[in-house]
């Protein structure tokens, strides 16, 4: 479990390099501009956050599974 929590940090940390590096870029995006005005650009995060949050959760559950059948495996 301590692996996965690193990995997730190391996970975490390599995004928000990647996010600072995109924000450099001072140009304005129309298509943002136009949702911020609109207020739907909350709902582009939220849906974002939440495909973002499922699909670590699905990595978690299978990397239990995985686990499991690797301990089934060794003790026979």
């Amino acid at each position: 479990m301590n692996d996965l929590l690193k990995k997730c940090a190391l996970l975490f940390g390599f995004i928000l390099v990647s996010v600072t590096s995109f924000a450099q870029d001072n140009a304005p995006v129309e298509m943002a501009g136009g949702l911020y005005q609109s207020g739907k650009i909350y709902v582009v995060i939220t849906v974002i956050c939440i495909i973002f949050v499922g699909i670590v959760a699905y990595l978690i559950l299978l990397d239990r599974k995985i686990s499991k059948l690797e301990k089934e495996i060794k003790n026979k």
